[in-house]
């Protein structure tokens, strides 16, 4: 899809549609609404006094053939209350919009930002907004008759000297966008179709034509390594193990900054092991692996992006099989680290391939580490499929990656990782075990699994195991991988 930005006047615009954004409020038409109103003969304002324009978020109202305009349709949506509305709320509404007119066989359409949108930030957010909103999870579907395509977006309503501040804008979205339904494309492929050495190849392919450094850990690597965590997972299937290893080098990094370490969760299918899942959705468990495909994608946007910061990706991936070499509960594994864990249970397994990519992120050179890993069904119960669950052992990193998530328009809650909770995995044969000893704080017993593994070295694990998957299609996105925390990531990196 072509993204583009025009400096013209909007009302001159030939376009299949032309949308703009309405605010809930006593009077809906004000500003750019007014002026699309007045091209129209004042019939924006007579339906707004009949109820059918309310502003209400994400509320469609269609005309045809409006008068004034060039453009075919007109398509106002609801953008909710003007107060807290934000780029992510803009964000949100240009996906809206073009779900809306793709299903109603639109090929192209402008979208209108209001005078005080026209901003880098704006041209960003409708960018990614209708980029992430075109991906659909229906690469194998063989009818393709009907298929519907949405071929180019123009952005409109900047000035002549706000022009070059909105192409900005829209190119770093399109770097962002493109690197989001990179890594949801990774996550929505099958797992006879996604192993892990599918996805090392891919990842290894991605990172030599952005000029990333790359290295694929093979099984026998891994053992010479004495990754002991991620071995024992993988040693039930019979498709072998991979460590990828992604490396973004600056040319010139920032004097005293950290090196950043991103370790992603990538088991391509979880059948929960010996310790097994009900059949009942597991099919979903393809997307286990998102937490990998994340980080995947983070790194390709880095490469484009070119921050001054050093970055290191680890992903072990592997898939948890229930055969007959696989790991069973009490079973003693030791780490890479040296440490012993006792396995309670075999589902529990993003944790111990963690614990290894943790480790060896540190070995490598990371000095701050940043997990994501679709890891626990309590953080879903905690906060549904919403918020992600943020857990840190500095509060000042923690706090930049909150800020970064908010500016991003990602929504990210702070759980607790209080040394209290360490008593829970405490081992009584090992050094640790792997589940909790006592009931509740599923996801907080996660976290505090992998952070025995972090040291001194500031930490962050984000759990987004109840929002790295939409199990219906919502107005802005398709049903399926989300991509969830990429652009947080990208933020926060390249806000060092």
């Amino acid at each position: 899809m072509q993204v583009t930005l025009e400096s013209k006047p909007f009302a001159g615009i030939e376009t299949e549609a032309l949308v703009s954004y309405v605010f809930e409020e006593t009077d809906p038409v004000q500003g750019r609404v007014a002026e699309i109103d007045q091209s129209a003969g004042g019939l924006l304002r007579k339906l707004a006094k009949s109820g059918e324009l309310t502003g209400k978020m994400l509320e469609f109202t269609l005309i045809h053939a409006p008068a004034g305009l060039k453009a075919a349709r007109l398509l106002l949506v609801g953008a909710g209350k003007r107060e807290p509305f934000n780029s992510a709320g803009l964000r949100k509404v240009a996906g809206a919009a073009m779900r809306y007119l793709k299903s109603r066989s639109v090929k192209n359409f402008a979208l209108l930002v209001r005078e005080g949108d026209a901003t880098e930030e704006s041209a960003q957010a409708v960018t990614e907004g209708v980029l992430t909103a075109d991906f659909e999870p229906d690469k194998y579907k063989t009818d393709k008759k009907n298929d519907k395509r949405i071929e180019s977006v123009l952005i409109v309503g900047y000035s002549e000297a706000k022009r070059r501040a909105g192409e900005k804008g829209v190119a770093k979205g399109r770097i962002i966008a493109d690197s989001q339904n990179f890594a949801r494309d990774l996550v929505n492929e099958p797992s006879n179709k996604m192993t892990p050495s599918i996805l090392a190849q891919k990842a290894e392919a991605m990172a030599k034509a952005a000029g990333l450094s790359v290295a694929i850990l093979d099984e026998k690597k891994i053992a010479e390594l004495k990754m002991g965590a991620l071995l024992s997972v993988a040693q039930g299937s019979v498709e072998p193990p991979r460590m990828i290893v992604i490396t973004y080098n600056p040319p010139a990094a920032k004097p005293r900054a950290p090196v950043i370490g991103l370790i992603g969760k990538a088991v391509t299918f979880d059948t929960g092991g010996i310790s097994i899942k009900p059949a009942d959705g597991m099919e979903k468990m393809k997307y286990d692996m998102a937490g990998g495909a994340t980080m995947i994608g983070v790194m390709y946007a880095l490469a484009a992006l070119k921050p001054a910061v050093k970055v290191l990706c680890v992903v072990p991936s592997t898939e948890n099989m229930p055969g007959g070499r696989a790991q069973k509960p009490g079973d003693i594994q030791t780490a890479m680290s040296g440490k012993t864990i006792e396995v309670l249970n075999t589902d529990a397994e993003g944790r111990l391939i963690l614990a290894d990519g943790v480790h060896y992120a540190k070995q490598l050179g990371a000095t701050h580490l940043i997990d994501a890993a679709t890891l626990t069904g309590a953080i879903v119960v905690a906060l549904a499929s919403v918020n992600v669950g943020v857990f840190g052992s500095d509060q000042a990193f923690t706090d930049k990656l909150l800020a970064s998530a908010k500016a991003a328009g990602e929504k990210m809650w702070q759980m607790p990782v209080d040394d209290d909770y360490r008593e829970f995995i405490k081992g009584t044969v090992a050094d640790i075990q792997n589940i909790g000893s006592g009931k509740g704080g599923g996801a907080t017993i996660g976290a505090m699994f992998i952070k025995e593994f972090t040291g001194d070295s500031p930490w962050i694990h984000l759990d987004i195991a109840g929002t790295a998957w939409n199990d219906d299609a919502k107005l802005w996105m398709a049903k399926g991988p989300t991509g969830v925390g990429l652009r947080t990531l990208v933020h926060l990196i390249m806000s060092y």
